[in-house]
């Protein structure tokens, strides 16, 4: 059997690298095709080595331009790719262009795609991921499920693949990082933040959002993406904020650690949102929606649209830890189920 993983961003490798693993476990020939989404090597070379994942065997070098230059870059060079491997899958991740763009080509190509963390809706249409998920969604033969609320709304959607709920990979991923080393964080009592998306990397609202950080009575700790950076340098920001730490981006097992000790997490990363749950971290998602809509349930995670610093830190300092909680994401093993699901429907 062989299958293409299609994979461009961070989202893509963490989901990737336990998948990879069981994949080659099970004399899988994998191919692994990256698009060259993320480029930085803190956002990219630092995940394939910290998390083991082989190197790729095709490198598009696509890396930063508009949503549909970018996408179509992808598409012309996935293609070939494809008609010269000839796959007996296609197994795509989440909600980048990168999956996008993967999903399309081996449709048209008339090669299965299988779509990992499938069903994920924040019903936020100026979302770039939205759009790419409800895309994938719709074309994937195989469709893996994360929550049950996934599911069903995969199958209220009528989709036209099959419908799988084993969980998220997620789960596998941290019970695998969190028995590797232990780890003791050298501050006292912190906050983890991460800042990413366009519309909080305008000056207006990154200020708000730092304001409110510096200014919450917490160690900060800000581990800093690409574009955020941009922004912190184009107007000197990093010295007006004394209280935060700003950090390069850490490799995933270091951020897992940092985020399990972490007193909360802030965060405008969905990604984040659903490891704040895993790791059992009260969470405040710096947004008007969540794709992980279940999290909001018991007080785990708060949706804080950026308004003004005040209402940013009135969040802060008022969120408590919650008493209950229910696992929502699967138990662990859901990384075997899958493949061995990939291996029934496409192995013969």
């Amino acid at each position: 059997m062989k299958v293409c993983s299609i994979v461009g961003a961070r989202p893509n490798f963490i989901k990737l690298a336990p998948l990879s693993k069981e994949l080659r476990k099970n004399s899988v020939n994998e191919i692994i095709i990256h698009t060259g989404q993320h480029y930085d090597k803190l956002m990219s070379d630092v995940f394939f080595e910290s998390m083991q994942i082989p190197n790729p065997n095709y490198n598009l070098g696509v890396q930063e331009d508009t949503h549909g230059a970018q996408i179509g870059r992808m598409m012309i060079g996935i293609e070939p790719i494809l008609e010269k491997e000839r796959p007996d899958a296609v197994i795509v991740f989440g909600d980048t262009n990168s999956t996008l763009a993967g999903a399309i080509v081996a449709s048209k190509m008339n090669i299965p795609v299988a779509h990992i963390e499938a069903g994920c809706r924040s019903y936020d249409m100026t979302m770039p991921e939205e759009t790419n998920r409800i895309m994938v969604d719709h074309i994937a033969d195989t469709l893996y499920a994360s929550t049950n609320t996934c599911k069903n709304i995969l199958v209220n959607e009528n989709v036209y693949g099959l419908v799988e709920y084993f969980g998220d990979v997620s789960v596998d991923i941290i019970d695998g990082m969190l028995k590797q080393s232990s780890f003791t964080p050298i501050t006292a009592e912190y906050i983890i933040a991460t800042i990413h998306r366009a519309s909080n990397t305008n000056i207006q609202n990154l200020s708000e959002i730092l304001s409110a950080l510096n200014d919450c009575g917490y160690n900060v700790i800000f581990p800093v993406h690409p574009r955020t950076e941009k922004i912190l340098r184009l107007y000197d920001l990093k010295k007006k904020y004394p209280n935060i730490l700003f950090e390069d981006p850490m490799n995933y097992q270091m951020m897992i650690h940092w985020m399990k000790h972490a007193k909360m997490i802030v965060t405008d990363s969905g990604g984040i949102v659903k490891e704040a749950y895993l790791l059992k971290v009260p969470c405040i998602t710096l947004r008007n929606t969540t794709e992980w809509s279940e999290t909001l349930d018991h007080g785990w995670n708060r949706l804080t649209p950026v308004i003004a610093s005040k209402f940013i830190y009135d969040a802060i300092t008022n969120l408590k830890r919650p008493n209950a909680y229910v696992n929502i994401f699967g138990n662990v093993g859901v990384t075997r189920n899958i493949v061995e699901s990939l291996i029934a429907l496409y192995g013969a």
